[in-house]
């Protein structure tokens, strides 16, 4: 009998962890390696290379687990892609506050993936071990998420204050920085600012990048990680949507860096798709009397609502492509 971890086969999360080592091995050591600044047509192909092996995994969830496991999964795939486009405006924001060049803009992004991985797993688990030993959590998980999509609604990226970050701030003031870049590098030693004339180990601002990127991620997945669980509370399915819509964020990012303003109306979508995955908990249990909404509807809809916001804003904002 096949050893079981989180109610799935110890196989299975092997298989997946296996194919994230490989892609990310691939991505550092083969697509991306040196120090290189990434084309958007560069970054478009690579990035559909990481859909097409999205894709092959659902197919095999699909063949292993059944078509209800497999929409969940795509479904989970859409959502936790579409709301990380927030992320990738926050990204252009910390980038343009720090100057990194774009030659080191992968690297940065590389290892804030890698800290994702680890802080989306913890998050995750946190989150099951709650819904499964207090079923009414999920209801708070649906209120948040109908809160904010509203609240998204209002929400404005460009006037985020970088300079007033709590994040930065705190590392200003207990943490050697150095204000200049030292090419690649996230620590340099320097001179200690107390007169001693003492030697430190100071983080660069692409190390200060880094930690605010990391940072942001948490934030955001506080809408992802209930969004998908709103969805469905299987442990695998959640994980591995999650992680293979987050490999692709970074070939997105260059995909899309230059032409972010474009996408100005998408925030409604996403905010709809937030509202509309949120009341799905409510109105299975409370309208259609437990029965589940079915998974290939929710795909639908979800997509539906993300395809008119993007064509909405291309549409738009032609005038100043």
């Amino acid at each position: 009998m096949d050893a079981m971890w989180l109610d799935k086969p110890v196989w299975m999360w092997a298989l997946f962890m296996g194919i994230v080592v490989v892609l990310l091995v691939l991505d550092l050591g083969v697509l991306n390696k040196g120090d290189k600044e990434i084309s958007a047509k560069r970054a478009m192909i690579i990035y559909s290379f990481y859909i097409a092996m999205a894709l092959c995994f659902g197919g095999w969830i699909w063949s292993e687990l059944g078509q209800e496991k497999a929409m969940l999964y795509f479904t989970g795939y859409v959502i936790e892609q579409s709301l990380s486009m927030d992320n990738l405006f926050v990204m252009a924001l910390i980038f343009g506050y720090f100057a990194i060049p774009r030659a080191y803009q992968h690297r940065v992004l590389f290892w804030g993936i890698l800290g994702v991985i680890v802080l989306r797993g913890i998050m995750i688990a946190l989150g099951a071990a709650l819904v499964a030993e207090f079923h009414w959590v999920l209801y708070l998980f649906s209120a948040f998420l109908i809160f904010s999509g509203f609240k998204m609604l209002k929400s404005d990226h460009g006037n985020m204050d970088i300079e007033h970050n709590p994040i930065l701030k705190f590392l200003r003031k207990h943490v050697p920085v150095s204000n200049q870049l030292h090419g690649h590098d996230f620590f340099v030693k320097k001179v200690a600012g107390d007169g001693s004339g003492r030697m430190v180990t100071a983080i660069t601002p692409l190390m200060v990048a880094l930690i605010l990127i990391e940072a942001a991620d948490v934030i955001f997945a506080v809408d992802s990680v209930p969004a998908i669980f709103a969805l469905t509370t299987d442990t695998y399915i959640i994980y591995t949507s999650n992680i293979f819509a987050i490999l692709g964020l970074r070939t997105l990012y260059f995909a899309l860096s230059a032409m972010m303003a474009r996408f100005e109306y998408l925030k409604f979508a996403l905010a709809a798709v937030l509202i509309f995955v949120g009341s799905k908990i409510f109105l299975n249990d409370f309208v259609f009397g437990g029965e589940k909404f079915p998974p290939v509807i929710s795909l639908s809809v979800t997509f539906g609502l993300l395809a008119a916001g993007v064509i909405y804003s291309l549409w738009k904002t032609r005038k100043t492509a």
